[in-house]
């Protein structure tokens, strides 16, 4: 097998149809986090067919490695692997040095990197909700108050998008990420404007059940009931998401800001979605 061979994941990524023009971030430097894999490995391989130069994080190397030889392949000119855990802000601070001393600048900011575990709220652990509350709250907070902090330091224009999750009509099985991403949400929309004297944007992209990668956490009676929780009755994909990041910060996204785009088929209009399985009090009338 040749060194560069596409695996199936890989091949769809490079060959799915794309809505913006080639070299649309000729240039510019963009920050991915989380891009070894799943969402935020779509959103790098669109960039990169793009043209942007690109910084990817996380805390895998070998995926992050495994990432970088294809995206120099689909056309970005530079790839810069940098291994974080965002839950320190200390490795954060390290990460956007790097990426001033390798690139003499950043563009733009993805801030996918985070996860959960499906669980019921009254099971949650202590360290199970510090877990999640400091990669998807804090973590997201160390990584956009780093880019914002050397955008107005150098007196240049930046863009933030903030991966959250439809949260508006809560979301059963997973309250530690609700809490979180919702919180990143309206911590979003506040810097949005403080930080518009300073020419950054801040916006975030909210995915619905999106079929990923991380959808092995998730049991197969879960799985099988995901596609009923929008009107569409079906699941979005990686594509879906890595365009509405585009959209928000090529020049299609230059007067929106502390926006939240829902990308979930009308899931936060219409539907129920439970990741752990449904009490027997919502289809029997049975407490537990």
């Amino acid at each position: 097998m040749s060194e560069l061979q596409f695996g199936w994941e890989e091949a769809a990524l490079a060959e799915a149809p794309r809505v913006f023009e080639a070299g649309l971030f000729d240039g510019q430097v963009v920050m991915v986090s989380g891009a070894g894999s799943g969402i935020g490995k779509a959103i790098a391989f669109l960039y990169a067919r793009l043209g942007a130069r690109l910084v990817i994080c996380g805390r895998d190397r070998t995926k992050l490695d495994a990432c970088e030889p294809w995206l120099r392949k689909l056309g970005s000119p530079d790839v810069l692997v940098q291994p974080t855990n965002i839950r320190e802000s200390g490795a954060v601070e390290r990460l956007l040095k790097a990426t001033y001393d390798h690139f003499g600048r950043l563009d733009v900011q993805v801030n996918n990197a985070g996860g959960q575990f499906p669980k019921s709220a009254l099971d949650i652990s202590p360290n199970g909700w510090k877990a999640v509350i400091d990669s998807n709250l804090n973590g997201t907070w160390y990584m956009m108050h780093a880019a914002a902090k050397h955008w107005r330091e150098t007196a240049t224009p930046g863009s933030v998008v903030n991966i959250v999750v439809t949260f508006q009509r809560g979301f059963p099985g997973v309250a530690h990420t609700c809490a979180a991403r919702a919180a990143v949400a309206y911590l979003s929309k506040t810097v949005a404007v403080e930080w518009a004297q300073h020419g950054i944007r801040v916006n975030c992209v909210a995915p619905g059940v999106i079929e990923s990668s991380g959808f092995k956490q998730y049991s197969p009676e879960a799985r099988k009931n995901f596609p009923r929780g929008n009107p569409m009755l079906r699941q979005g994909d990686v594509q879906d998401i890595a365009h509405a990041v585009i959209y928000l910060t090529a020049p299609s996204g230059k007067f929106i800001t502390g926006e939240l785009l829902n990308v979930d088929g009308g899931g936060n209009l219409w539907g129920e979605l439970w990741t752990i399985p449904k009490p027997a009090y919502f289809t029997h009338g049975q407490s537990t």
